[in-house]
């Protein structure tokens, strides 16, 4: 069977050998379609599960579920195993506080989720149909307006639900030391100066981003002693990109 990321593993490795021979090194590349089928409800687990491990978020979350659904409701599988579905805005939007802080959400995590649910129910939050229809940036921009829900918890549903190709998260940790460990640097580049350097791996940052979390993984630590500065490395990879803009103009 075809590998379904064959030409951006083309393009990556062509782009940096480094990350060509990574590559080679580790399973395929794991993204795959994982269609998003409920907005709402994605972004409703994300703020669950913030700061907790999955285990008892996912008992936190069934407690909430089970706060709309007698207990011989039926329940699906999912990621995290059986759950019950998710309540619907309008349900959650109706619920008295103090019921969702007994099923074992925080004050701040019961604010977020019932903003979700009023941005939901006004249009904020777009459904599923309208926002395979929008750019990255215009859904970063509609879904971070609701309150608990940041830049990261976006990215990873546009790189893992919505299938979308050059997603570079610059937050997350995972993809800045990977990088480091990637291409030997001293420390881990700082987010502006990661964005730099992800433009050779465009239009397939979101392949790019899966292997930094591998690299983690596969390459061992080097002495700092001999490792380059970060600072150094993005002004010799924007040195290089003039010259062959330059080039290429002629």
């Amino acid at each position: 069977m075809k590998d379904r990321h064959a030409t951006a593993i083309a393009h990556l490795s062509k782009a940096d050998k480094k990350l060509g021979k990574l590559i080679t090194q580790c399973p395929p590349c794991g993204i795959k379609p994982n269609y998003l089928q409920n907005v709402f409800a994605a972004l409703m687990e994300s703020i669950v599960y913030q700061q907790l491990s999955g285990k008892a978020a996912a008992t936190i979350l069934n407690r909430v579920k089970a706060l709309y659904f007698p207990p011989d409701t039926p329940t699906h599988d999912t990621r995290h195993g059986k759950a019950l579905p998710f309540p619907t805005p309008e349900q959650l939007l109706s619920t008295p506080d103090e019921l969702l802080r007994s099923a074992g959400l925080s004050g701040n995590k019961t604010k977020a989720v019932k903003d979700l649910a009023a941005k939901t129910i006004d249009g904020t939050v777009p459904d599923v149909k309208a926002i395979r229809k929008m750019s990255d940036d215009d859904i970063i921009s509609h879904l971070t307006q609701v309150r608990g829900i940041g830049r990261w918890t976006v990215e990873m549903i546009l790189l893992f639900n919505l299938y979308r190709p050059d997603v570079w998260p610059v937050d997350d940790l995972g993809v800045r030391k990977g990088y480091m460990k990637l291409q030997g640097l001293a420390e881990m580049p700082k987010p502006k100066e990661l964005m730099a350097l992800g433009e050779v791996y465009k239009p397939y940052r979101s392949v790019a981003a899966w292997y930094m979390w591998r690299a983690i993984e596969q390459i061992k630590d080097k002495p700092k002693a001999a490792a380059p500065a970060v600072k150094k490395v993005v002004k010799k990879k924007a040195a290089k990109k003039k010259r062959v803009a330059a080039k290429a103009a002629r």
